[in-house]
């Protein structure tokens, strides 16, 4: 084979893989699954188009589009959209070192390592790309089909943005590995992602927080000082804004830069991946624990080790620890707006309610996965002279009461402001943290901690309705602090959610 068909070769043979991953990601393996989901799918895409055509009727029209605001907008959302990216893309890009056992059949084959390192960072910016446009594809389209088609050209802005990101994620990498090795790259890398993709975002809404007295980041993007402290309307700046609006030459521009960045990357950095790649595999995935004096024997009961064991392993896990980073830094600006209005007589309950059950409903499910689904040694946990029904409920209480301690000091700092306030987030937090546990339980497969990235193999529609339950729960718990009768609907939409995921739940 020439090199051209080589790299070609392994290309199809990576798009395989991911099609057979999403495949059994969507369905679980279960052609009517597949069916079922393919359908709810395509109807949750039509409400999404609705939505979206909902939003943008008012505001597509040539005054607003030529404002040097619209430019600051687009301009900061296209920040937030591509620090996302690069955030996505140091994961997929760091787990690459780690994740695939092939390794040994790779570099002892006579095809060209560098091809297929080559072919899989081209493969984590496609699919950065895709992602993102799947989730964009409902604003893009309607905006194309209200006024015109030059916004399909917001496409080719995530295509380059994408290249940019996973180039950029790459150097990271390799970065990383040189000057910390592999045994922490992996932790490290986890964490500068959850940082960066909560960054800009966080720094928004402390902004408006501070200046506006609210979450809303759209207030500091459209404030006069913003605005006016923006390079002209002229100025290169605004060359991806621009690009989005329509503009072919920005488009062309930015789309061979983001081209160039990371074919250059590829070609300077693909043949040290399998060096590193090497390096990773023969790092242990949980490592031993420090040295250091032994610590004094203590007599627990059969539930206090079992809850101990729990939280060890927990506190062990390097992606969960980069995940629970990523959920504490959304919290700071509920918790910074709640210390801002303290006494005061507001409505901060009303505001921060939803999101602080947002928050812990998903952190919930995160830490309900790794502790009932992602055992290491599920043979060996079996074996134990227990009850099962013992062992499930200590790692259920060591997911809620970790919950419990870290939502305790918010709840309490907002009864001062308003004590029904506070009840009814907490009830909200009980609720959706309890029905992400019990969204686990019921999905809940054999895998081991080191696959916690791959927690939807089973079946996507865990994940769905995990999401969905958290919504719902947090529209309740918002209007039941607003003392509105409206919380009802959404509760009941949440035992629906509930009742539907217990239905469809795969029966042992």
């Amino acid at each position: 084979m020439t090199g051209t068909t080589t790299l070609m070769w392994f290309a199809r043979h990576e798009l395989t893989l991911a099609w057979r991953d999403w495949a059994q990601m969507m369905s679980g393996g279960r052609t009517t699954r597949e069916r079922a989901v393919t359908v709810g799918a395509l109807m949750f895409v039509a409400a999404l188009h609705w939505l979206a055509y909902a939003m943008l009727v008012k505001h597509l029209n040539p005054e607003v589009l030529a404002s040097k605001q619209t430019l600051v907008i687009v301009t900061a959302t296209l920040l937030l959209t591509w620090s996302m990216m690069l955030s996505q893309a140091i994961e997929q890009v760091t787990r690459a070192f780690y994740a695939r056992s092939d390794l040994d059949l790779i570099l002892s084959s006579p095809a060209s390592s560098q091809h297929v390192f080559a072919v899989r960072i081209g493969s984590i910016a496609l699919a950065g790309a895709m992602m993102t446009s799947l989730l964009a594809a409902p604003f893009i389209n309607m905006a194309a089909y209200l006024d015109g088609p030059r916004w399909l050209a917001s496409y080719g802005v995530i295509a380059a943005l994408s290249m940019m990101a996973t180039g950029l994620a790459v150097i990271g990498a390799i970065a990383l590995f040189k000057s910390f090795g592999p045994k922490r790259t992996r932790l490290i890398a986890q964490i500068i992602a959850a940082v960066v993709g909560a960054s800009l975002l966080i720094g928004l809404q402390i902004a408006a927080i501070m200046l506006y007295g609210n979450l809303s980041r759209f207030s500091v993007l459209k404030s006069s000082a913003v605005v006016n402290a923006a390079p002209s309307a002229s100025s290169m700046f605004w060359l991806p804004a621009n690009a989005v609006l329509g503009d072919a030459l920005a488009v062309l521009v930015l789309t061979i830069a983001g081209a160039a960045f990371l074919a250059a990357v590829v070609a300077h950095y693909a043949g040290q991946f399998g060096t590193h790649a090497v390096a990773a595999a023969g790092v242990s995935e949980h490592s031993d624990a420090k040295g250091g004096a032994a610590r004094p024997f203590r007599k627990l009961t059969t539930k206090q080790a079992l809850r101990a064991k729990e939280w060890t392993l927990l506190r062990r896990d390097p992606w969960l620890a980069s995940q629970t980073l990523m959920q504490i830094l959304y919290l700071v600006p509920p918790a910074l707006l709640l210390w801002r209005d303290m006494g005061a007589d507001t409505q901060v309950h009303v505001i921060l309610a939803p999101v602080l059950v947002m928050a812990f409903g998903q952190l919930a499910g995160g830490l309900a996965w790794l502790a009932i689904s992602g055992e290491d040694a599920p043979d060996l946990v079996a074996t134990a002279p227990l009850q099962r029904r013992a062992l499930v409920r200590a790692k259920i209480e060591s997911v809620l009461m970790a919950i419990a301690a870290v939502a305790a000091p918010l709840a309490a700092g907002l009864a001062i402001v308003s004590i029904g306030g506070a009840i009814a987030t907490a009830l909200g937090i009980a609720a959706a943290a309890a029905s992400a546990v019990a969204i686990q339980m019921w999905f809940r497969v054999v895998a081991t901690r080191s696959q916690f990235r791959r927690r939807q193999t089973a079946s996507r529609t865990s994940t769905f309705a995990e999401a969905f339950s958290s919504i719902f729960w947090a529209g309740a718990t918002g209007f039941a602090a607003a003392g509105s009768l409206f919380a009802i609907p959404f509760a009941v939409l949440a035992l629906i959610t509930l009742g539907i995921a217990w239905m469809i739940s795969p029966r042992a």
